[in-house]
């Protein structure tokens, strides 16, 4: 959620805050935010598509910091959206505030856009990590302020509703959670993390000791996420709001303050809502009464309990509960092994493909992936075929089963009807979605190679971990548009390259062969990875690697959904964005990077395999250059 205004307003008054020394304490984290935080105020990448790597290192210092302190996270993150999608109005128009940052980051400016795979990485980083986690059934919000309450401990997150939230420990937001800044206690020398923490019992103090439970009412009358009735603002026109003596900030601080002074007048909710109400006409007041009413009901803690979560691996959600879905989903979800695309797609039948830095004069780079989403989403009907109105072989009719997407078209935001895969009436009885998870490893495999149209045969020679990444880009070689050139797919490769000898100069194996060579080899890639300024940013290139990320994203669900036929790719080191684009202009002047590699052994044979992999994969000759004779042929054929 969060409410208009409310995050900077606290922050102007200091008064609202108490000083923390943070140690030895349970903390539940609002797991979306921090990613987003952490992202977007470390200064990463998000032009190229993503510094992956360098984002892990990031994510791992704030654990350790956490760790030295002797503090206890629980992170909660969101599932997918509400199963009344009621928030549907604001998802679209942040995803359209999206695709102008992004629009605007192609072109040189700025703008804020996540990279494609930052959640699923999050999530790597978790585990490997030992951090517990879990995803909620949909928002997040309600169910850590349950836990937190269970634990009686903070909440770490920026999202202003937890300024309106009863917790019994208080919120410390992020921007004043020094984790950077470890001190020392004088006494016991223990270490701890700097923080603020709101206080609610100040804010209401400030308010002339305002009842608490008035604040739902505010934060709905305010306006959060949710809040679109035109009532509420006739109520504004009308009503004469006591400011204060204070000058406030903008319009908005001017509203704050003047709601806030106006309700503690009040002794509780219902006094409140029913002078409201005289401010409107007759027939607007019982749909306002009813508004207000069932909208601050999101202010109060949810029934679930995900202390029963960290203890034995499972919750029950009555939200979940009302659609009866196979257990085997909920547990997946439950435990982030299920993103709420799927989620989304699987309650809703709708999803919403996030935008990416790429040319918005060209078709979405998800555009691609469709095949493989038209699968995923004929998994998630769990219907016989015969409901389909399809003959074996043929593409469904008109009739048969959508689901919609919201992408981009240009620069702006489009629902479109996609139909869902065809699939032989044998193969739906096998891959029904309540048995999915007992269809044989062996048939998964199968199913989830011949969507990626390759064969097991063919990635033989390839590490078990980069079987997933390898399929995918045979795939994304076979359906970019613009086709890809020999540049894009080695450069791709030796990013992936790069990924391993990381892994390997971080790993504790001291007796790795060619380590020196590895070595030298490494730090030439570093140089290439950084950040180059004046290099001119290629649109089309970046557009064809935002292909490579959406049939990668898609990938990993289909194979997640297949209850992981393929071993997950360590995503944290396997895409660096910046370095892909460099090696690309290197490539496209020669073979520098081709030939440093070849003095360690072991990684230009891996290099060399998934160079022959892809272009086995391909038509013959597709990656020959073709002479000026044989182009101005090909141009009086045509």
């Amino acid at each position: 959620m969060g409410i208009q205004g409310l995050m900077s307003y606290v922050m102007e008054h200091q008064e609202f805050f108490v000083d923390l020394q943070l140690r030895n304490t349970d903390v539940v984290i609002d797991g979306n935010n921090l990613y987003h935080r952490l992202y977007f105020d470390s200064d990463l990448d998000m032009r190229h598509g993503g510094d992956y790597n360098s984002f892990t290192d990031i994510i791992c210092k704030f654990f350790e910091a956490l760790i030295l302190c002797n503090i206890q996270p629980y992170v909660v993150l969101d599932g997918g959206c509400d199963a009344s999608d009621k928030k549907l109005i604001t998802i679209k128009e942040r995803a359209r505030e999206k695709i102008q940052a992004a629009h605007s980051l192609s072109c040189g400016g700025r703008g804020s856009v996540l990279p494609l795979l930052v959640r699923e990485v999050f999530k790597q980083i978790l585990t490997k990590l030992q951090v517990p986690f879990v995803q909620s059934f949909s928002e997040a919000d309600r169910d850590i302020v349950s836990l937190a309450n269970h634990l009686n401990c903070p909440v770490l997150t920026l999202d202003s509703d937890f300024c309106i939230f009863d917790l019994k420990a208080g919120y410390c937001p992020l921007n004043y959670f020094q984790w950077r800044n470890l001190c020392t206690c004088k006494d016991s020398k223990d270490c701890y993390i700097p923080a603020r923490c709101f206080s609610l019992e100040r804010f209401c103090k400030h308010f002339s000791n305002m009842n608490k439970s008035l604040l739902p009412l505010f934060a709905v009358m305010n306006g959060n996420d949710y809040i679109n009735l035109p009532a509420i603002e006739k109520f504004f026109s009308k009503v004469h709001l006591p400011i204060g003596s204070s000058q406030q900030k903008g319009r908005k601080h001017t509203r704050i303050q003047g709601l806030l002074n106006w309700l503690s007048r009040f002794a509780d909710p219902a006094e409140a809502v029913e002078n409201v109400l005289t401010y409107l006409k007759k027939h607007e007041k019982e749909e306002t009464r009813q508004f207000l009413s069932t909208f601050m009901e999101e202010y109060e803690p949810s029934s679930v309990n995900l202390k029963d979560f960290f203890q034995h691996g499972i919750y029950e959600a009555e939200e979940a509960k009302k659609l009866e879905l196979p257990q085997w989903i909920l547990t997946a979800l439950a435990k982030g092994l299920l993103a709420p695309f799927i989620s989304d797609a699987l309650v809703l039948r709708r999803t919403i493909l996030h935008a990416q830095v790429e040319n918005m004069q060209r078709p979405s780079a998800h555009s691609t992936a469709l095949p493989i989403r038209q699968v995923i989403y004929r998994l998630l009907l769990n219907v016989s075929q015969h409901s389909l109105s399809t003959s074996p072989g043929k593409q469904p009719t008109r009739s048969a089963p959508v689901f919609h997407e919201f992408d981009r078209i240009q620069k702006a935001l489009k629902k479109s009807l996609v139909q869902v895969a065809a699939l032989s009436e044998k193969c739906c009885d096998q891959y029904s979605l309540a048995t999915l998870n007992e269809v044989s490893m062996s048939d998964r495999q199968l199913f989830f190679l011949e969507t990626l149209g390759v064969t097991a045969s063919m990635l033989e020679p390839i590490p078990c971990l980069l079987k997933l990444p390898m399929a995918v880009t045979c795939y994304w070689a076979q359906h970019s548009e613009p086709k890809i050139k020999l540049p894009h797919m080695k450069a791709l490769l030796l990013g992936v390259v790069f990924g391993e000898l990381d892994k390997i100069l971080h790993s504790s194996d001291s007796e790795v062969p060619h380590l020196e060579i590895n070595k030298i080899v490494y730090e030439q890639f570093l140089e290439w990875g950084k950040k180059s300024p004046k290099e001119a940013f290629e649109l089309d290139t970046a557009h064809i690697f935002c292909q490579w990320q959406c049939c990668l994203q898609m990938g990993l669900y289909l194979n997640q959904l297949l209850c992981t036929p393929l071993p997950e790719p360590d995503l944290t080191r396997l895409y660096n964005g910046t370095l892909v684009h460099r090696l690309h202009h290197q490539l496209k002047s020669g073979p520098t990077p081709e030939n440093l590699l070849s003095t360690s052994p072991r990684m230009y044979q891996l290099y060399c395999n998934m160079v022959h992999v892809v272009k086995d994969a391909m038509p013959l000759g597709f990656f020959q250059k073709k002479s000026k004779s044989q182009r101005k042929k090909n141009k009086h054929a045509t």
